[in-house]
C-alpha cells in the first residue's frame, strides 16, 4: 500500500469564511425580522432564498444550516425546531446538491430546489402534529405552499443578484 498518499483538505480562506458568516447572519436577521410570517402553521420565510446559494457553491450548505439553527432559536416551538429544522435543512441541502449537480441550466436547478424544499416541509408539519395535534396533511400542504412561494420569490431575487454578484466564490 502506498504510504505517500496525498490528502486533499478543504480550507476556507478568511474571505470565504466571512461570506459564509454574512449569509448565516442575513438568514437569521431576515427570519427574525419577519418572524410573524417565518414561524407557525402558515410560513413564508423569505430567508429561504439563501438555499439557492448551495447551487453556486456547496460551502453555503453550512452557512444556511447554521442560519436556520440560530434563527430557529426564536421559534415558538423551541429547541425541537432548532434541532429538527437545522438537521432537515442540512439533509435537504446535501440531497439537493447531489440531485442538481449534473443539471446545466441554473433555472432548472432552481426549480428542482424549490420543489424539493416545498416537499421537505413534512418535517415542519410533523412537528406541529406532534406538539399541537395539528392535522398533518393540511399543514404539509399549507406550509409546503408557503415554502414554494418563498422559494419562488427568493429564486427571482437570487437569480437577479447572481447577475451582479459571483456566488461561486
Amino acid at each position: 500500500m502506498n504510504q505517500n498518499k496525498t490528502r486533499t483538505t478543504t480550507r476556507w480562506t478568511v474571505s470565504e469564511t466571512a461570506r459564509m458568516a454574512l449569509i448565516t447572519g442575513l438568514y437569521v436577521v431576515i427570519t427574525v425580522f419577519l418572524s410573524v410570517i417565518s414561524f407557525g402553521a402558515i410560513q413564508i420565510r423569505l430567508s429561504e432564498m439563501f438555499n439557492y446559494l448551495s447551487l453556486y457553491n456547496k460551502r453555503y450548505i453550512i452557512a444556511v444550516t447554521l442560519g436556520v439553527a440560530i434563527a430557529n432559536m426564536a421559534s415558538p416551538l423551541g429547541i425541537i425546531d432548532v434541532v429538527v429544522g437545522s438537521v432537515s435543512t442540512f439533509i435537504v441541502l446535501v440531497v439537493n446538491y447531489y440531485v442538481t449537480r449534473n443539471l446545466k441550466n441554473m433555472k432548472h436547478k432552481m426549480i428542482v430546489t424549490a420543489i424539493l424544499f416545498a416537499f421537505s416541509m413534512f418535517t415542519v408539519a410533523g412537528q406541529l402534529t406532534i406538539l399541537y395535534d395539528a392535522p398533518f396533511f393540511l399543514n404539509w400542504v399549507v406550509i409546503g405552499a408557503g415554502e414554494l412561494a418563498s422559494m419562488t420569490v427568493g429564486g427571482i431575487i437570487i437569480h437577479w443578484a447572481s447577475k451582479k454578484i459571483d456566488f461561486t466564490k
